[in-house]
């Protein structure tokens, strides 16, 4: 699921950047994103241990 929001994210973001529609929200939420799979790789790695 989370990787699903990430590739429409992406390609909000690559239409944002070429047709420059809401490009401030999909940045905020591609932000939001990286954040989330951070905390998701660093969670993973830390019940592993």
């Amino acid at each position: 699921m989370l990787w699903t929001i990430i590739g429409i994210l992406i390609i909000l973001w690559i239409l944002g950047m070429v047709f420059h529609l809401a490009a401030g929200f999909i940045h905020i939420l591609l932000v939001i994103a990286v954040i989330l799979i951070i905390v998701n790789v660093i969670k993973g790695r830390s019940s592993r241990t």
